[in-house]
C-alpha cells in the first residue's frame, strides 16, 4: 500500500505544477493580446498623424507654387510659362523678340507682336545639367548669351529659324572659360558685335572677344560691383557700386576691327552714397541712376569726354529705395521706371514727377526691369510671370513733345504730318485711360 500511496501523491503533484504552469502561460499571454492591440490603436494613430501631415505639406506646397495674382488696367498682359522664379530678361535689337530665364532651366522666347493677343506663344531652349541667370541677345537677333549658375561661366546658344517659323536652339561645342571668382551681377554683348562683357560682385569686369578669349581686365576699384553693362552704341562699359559715382569705360577697337585697349571715359558724380542702378538711353545720350541716397538723376552724357568735358546733371528726385532697386530708361529718354521691392513707379523723365505706380506686381522682389526698343512696353520679372505694361507715361511725353512743335511748325506738310501723329498717340492713350477709369 505505501508504494501506491507514493504513487498517487506524485500524479496529484505533477497534476497541480501541470494546471499551475497553463494559468502562467495563458495570464503571460493575455498581455500580449493586449499589447497587441494596443499597438494596432498606436499605429492606427500614427498612421492618421503621418497622413495629416502630408496633406499639410501637399497643402503647403501647393501653396508655394501658386502664381502670384496681378491685375491693373495698364497691365497689356501676364506671360506665364516658366514654372521657376524668372530672374533676367531681354529684348532683341530688332524689337521682335523678349528672352527670358528663370531656375526652371529654360529659357524662353517670346515674340512681342503677341504681347496684345489672348495668348502668348513662346519658343524653349533648355539649359542642360544648369540653369542661366542672365540672357542676352546677340546683336543680330539670331543667337543669344547665357551665365550658368553652377559651371559659372557663358554658354553661347544659336538660334536657327525652321520652316515653320519657330526655333531650335543649338549650345555651342564648349562653354566660355571660368575666369571669374565672384557672383556674377550682369553680362552683355555690344551691339556692335565686337565684344562681350561679363562683370561679378568683387570689382572685376572681363571683356571678352566672340570666341571666349579674354581680351581685357577691368579692376574698378569701388570695393564692389553692384551692376554693370554695356551701353546701347557698343562702346561703353560702366559700372557702379559701394562708392558714389558710376564709372564709364570706352571699349577701344582700330579701323580693321582689331581690339587695342580699355580706357577710362568718364564718371557720373553727385550721389552722396553708393548706386544700386543706372541706365542708358538707345543713343547714349542720355543716362539715369538710383542711389542709397534716396534719389535718382538723370545725366546728359553726350559731351566731349576725350577734352575732359564731365556730363551735366539734368535731375534729381527723390524716391523710396532698397537693396533691390532696379532704374531704367525708355529708349528715347522721355520716362524712367524703377522697381522698389514689389513696386514700381513711372516718372516723366522731362519733370521728374511720378505719373503711375503698379503695387504688389510680382510674388518675388523684381529682379529685372527694361523698356521695349519701340518704347510701347515696360516689363517686369521676379515671380514665375513676366508682367508687360502699356508704356502710357511715354504716349503722354510725346504728345506734349509734339504739340510744342506742332505751335513751331513752319510749313502745312509739318503740321500736317504733326497732328497726325497727334491724334495716333491720343486715340492710343484714350484707349488705354478708358479702361483704366
Amino acid at each position: 500500500m505505501e508504494p501506491l500511496a507514493v504513487l498517487a501523491l506524485s500524479l496529484f503533484l505533477g497534476a497541480l505544477i501541470s494546471l499551475i504552469s497553463l494559468v502562467v502561460s495563458v495570464s503571460r499571454k493575455a498581455p500580449p493580446q493586449q499589447s497587441d492591440e494596443h499597438s494596432k490603436v498606436s499605429n492606427g494613430v500614427n498612421e492618421k498623424n503621418v497622413a495629416s501631415k502630408k496633406q499639410k505639406l501637399l497643402r503647403s506646397r501647393k501653396e508655394k507654387i501658386q502664381q502670384h495674382v496681378f491685375t491693373h488696367p495698364l497691365l497689356a498682359a501676364s506671360l506665364k510659362g516658366h514654372t521657376g522664379n524668372v530672374s533676367c530678361l531681354d529684348f532683341s535689337s530688332n524689337g521682335k523678340y523678349l528672352a527670358s530665364c528663370a531656375d526652371d532651366r529654360t529659357v524662353r522666347i517670346w515674340s512681342t507682336k503677341d504681347f496684345l493677343e489672348r495668348d502668348h506663344r513662346c519658343m524653349r531652349a533648355n539649359v542642360e545639367l544648369d540653369h542661366a541667370t542672365h540672357v542676352c541677345f546677340s546683336p543680330d537677333s539670331r543667337a543669344f548669351i547665357t551665365w550658368l549658375a553652377n559651371e559659372e561661366t557663358i554658354r553661347v546658344f544659336k538660334m536657327i529659324k525652321k520652316d515653320d517659323g519657330s526655333f531650335t536652339f543649338t549650345a555651342a561645342p564648349e562653354d566660355f572659360p571660368k575666369r571669374h571668382k565672384a557672383p556674377i551681377v550682369n553680362i552683355g554683348i555690344a551691339e556692335t558685335g565686337k565684344f562681350i562683357m561679363s562683370a561679378s560682385s568683387d570689382t572685376t569686369i572681363l571683356i571678352w572677344d566672340l570666341k571666349g578669349e579674354v581680351l581685357a581686365t577691368i579692376n574698378t576699384n569701388q570695393m564692389n560691383n553692384a551692376y554693370a553693362t554695356i551701353s546701347p552704341c557698343g562702346r561703353f562699359v560702366a559700372s557702379c557700386g559701394f562708392i558714389t559715382d558710376v564709372k564709364v569705360w570706352e571699349v577701344c577697337f582700330n579701323k580693321s576691327g582689331v581690339f587695342q585697349e580699355v580706357v577710362r571715359a568718364f564718371d557720373l558724380k553727385g550721389h552722396s552714397a553708393g548706386i544700386y542702378s543706372f541706365a542708358f538711353s538707345n543713343d547714349s545720350r542720355r543716362m539715369a541712376t538710383i542711389s542709397k541716397d534716396g534719389t535718382w538723376k538723370l545725366w546728359d552724357t553726350d559731351v566731349q569726354y576725350k577734352q575732359q568735358q564731365d556730363p551735366y546733371l539734368l535731375l534729381t528726385m527723390k524716391c523710396d529705395v532698397s537693396d533691390s532697386c532696379r532704374i531704367a530708361l525708355s529708349p528715347d529718354a522721355r520716362v524712367v521706371a524703377i522697381s522698389n521691392g514689389f513696386n514700381i513707379t513711372v516718372h516723366n523723365a522731362k519733370t521728374g514727377k511720378q505719373e503711375e505706380e503698379y503695387v504688389n506686381v510680382h510674388g518675388e522682389e523684381i529682379a529685372d526691369l527694361a523698356f521695349d526698343i519701340n518704347r510701347r512696353f515696360l516689363v517686369s520679372c521676379g515671380d514665375r510671370a513676366l508682367r508687360v505694361f502699356h508704356n502710357v507715361v511715354g504716349y503722354r511725353a510725346v504728345i506734349d513733345e509734339m504739340e510744342g512743335g506742332l505751335k513751331k511748325a513752319t510749313t502745312n506738310a509739318m503740321r500736317e504730318r504733326l497732328q497726325l501723329q497727334i491724334d495716333s498717340a491720343k486715340n492710343a492713350l484714350d484707349a488705354f485711360c478708358t479702361k483704366k477709369q
